[in-house]
């Protein structure tokens, strides 16, 4: 399995993940063009692209995938109760190509499993299978629960909210103080403080990569969640490079990961 991050956080939110003989994408919060362009980096071209799955409606993850499913005949993936959302949002894509999930589903020799996970609207986090390959996507979600831990448990690769310093969102003058609490509330986004927390389950769970996703522009820096988690852990005993390696998923691509 091969995943590769084409874009994260408030600017646009889109990953790419392939096996031998299925590629997909999640979310497309970029324009469809620049969607192109980042998949061409890697050798893969739109018409590759066997389904777009959808984990909500906000722009930022959905961005792109109007025009993408247009342009290239790409079935969209979403629940039901995310399509309520979503639909009103669709005004080029044929309505052959929208297809509903209501529990696991396959595309080709993918096995997707969806979560339920807290945020604003309602909104789907993934674990997504190939064999003994295990990959899951966490962002958008103001906590965590048992059932969302015992659904990833075990993903040798796992892309998790970090979304903003608590102090810095506390300060952030730019924003006013409801969306303040709506960041910080049960329903908003994880903090580094909370996603530590939850790093440190993964790992002992059986993760060995954690890629740190959907920063915050404004409340947060890539430098500073990474440093922050891995002190975090740290203090746990968890040492980032030998108990676990992490990245940081940022608005432009940057690695490749491969699951065996």
């Amino acid at each position: 399995m091969r995943v590769f991050n084409l874009s994260s956080g408030s600017d646009g939110n889109a990953t790419y993940i392939e096996t031998e003989h299925a590629r997909i994408l999640v979310d497309d919060g970029i324009s469809c063009t620049e969607t192109v362009k980042r998949l061409n980096l890697i050798g893969v071209s739109g018409e590759d692209i066997d389904a777009i799955i959808l984990t909500h409606e906000h722009t930022d993850h959905m961005k792109g995938v109007d025009v993408f499913s247009k342009k290239f005949n790409t079935p969209i993936y979403a629940h039901n109760d995310v399509w309520k959302g979503v639909y009103p949002k669709l005004s080029k894509a044929s309505e052959g190509n929208m297809r509903i999930f209501d529990g696991d589903f396959d595309i080709k020799d993918l096995i997707i499993s969806p979560v339920e996970i807290p945020h604003d609207v309602k909104c789907f986090g993934f674990t997504i299978e190939n064999g003994d390959s295990k990959v899951s996507l966490l962002t958008d979600l103001g906590h965590t629960t048992d059932k969302i831990f015992n659904s990833v448990k075990g993903s040798q690769l796992v892309y998790l909210e970090a979304n903003h310093d608590i102090i810095m969102l506390k300060n952030c003058e730019k924003y006013p103080l409801s969306l303040r609490m709506r960041i910080a509330g049960k329903n908003g986004h994880l903090s580094n403080d909370a996603s530590a927390e939850f790093a440190e389950k993964l790992v002992e769970s059986g993760t060995r990569q954690l890629v740190l996703s959907h920063l915050s522009r404004e409340n947060n820096t890539p430098e500073l969640a990474y440093t922050y988690i891995s002190k975090k852990l740290a203090d746990d005993g968890i040492i980032e490079g030998t108990h676990v390696k992490i990245d940081v998923a940022l608005t432009v691509p940057v690695r490749i990961f491969r699951l065996k």
